[in-house]
């Protein structure tokens, strides 16, 4: 009888599940539009979907998301890192694993796709949702910046993506050119306010 329940119960969430994935995909309708939010609470963010490879154009670039920082060394002296490629970060935490982590998958990518809805092309932004975008990838950035050993706080970080054709199939009379082209973003000043639990931007006192 035990067994029996439980397989039912698995049954009935497998349905439950099966049809919540197929409202948050399917077209608008009557019962999407009733109980939307049920829906998004159910799939996002461990059940979403992407459809965008079955897509009449499906995505043909690589796009890396980059940061570098301008940070007062021990010395005294300010100083400015290399460009670090936060999505290369992401890719070797994801390759090989099993499970992967939701954040390694999607935080910096969604974050990213945050500013460029939000901003136009000469990084203006539209709004409350504009710099909200900008704080949610200062604090990712802060986020990263903290494990990489640098002898000082971090004044001002400024990142860029690095995008990348995919180049065509040795088969194909297509040719491709597979130079980055860059989106620099400005310097963004660093406070408090930027540094997720845990940063402390090589400070010793507490931060307010």
């Amino acid at each position: 009888m035990v067994a029996a329940i439980g397989l039912a119960l698995v049954g009935v969430f497998a349905c439950v599940h099966l049809a919540m994935v197929f409202l948050h995909v399917a077209p608008a309708n009557t019962v999407t539009r009733s109980h939307g939010d049920a829906v998004r609470w159910w799939t996002f963010p461990e059940f979403e979907q992407n459809w965008r490879l079955f897509a009449p154009n499906p995505l043909q670039q690589n796009v890396a998301v980059e940061v570098r920082a301008e940070y007062l060394a021990a010395d005294g002296q300010r100083r400015t890192t290399e460009w670090i490629d936060m999505t290369a970060q992401d890719a070797e935490e994801i390759r090989g694993n099993l499970f992967p982590s939701h954040v390694h998958q999607n935080q910096l990518r969604r974050g990213w796709d945050f500013y460029l809805g939000s901003h136009d092309a000469d990084n203006r932004a539209s709004g409350v949702r504009g710099r909200l975008a900008e704080q949610y990838l200062r604090r990712i950035a802060m986020q990263r910046l903290d494990g990489e050993g640098l002898d000082g706080p971090v004044q001002r970080v400024q990142l860029r993506s690095a995008s990348r054709s995919i180049k065509a199939p040795e088969w194909s009379a297509e040719k491709t050119d597979t130079r980055p082209v860059h989106r620099v973003l400005p310097w963004w000043t660093i406070t408090a306010a930027d540094l997720p639990e845990g940063v402390v931007n090589g400070r010793t006192e507490a931060l307010q």
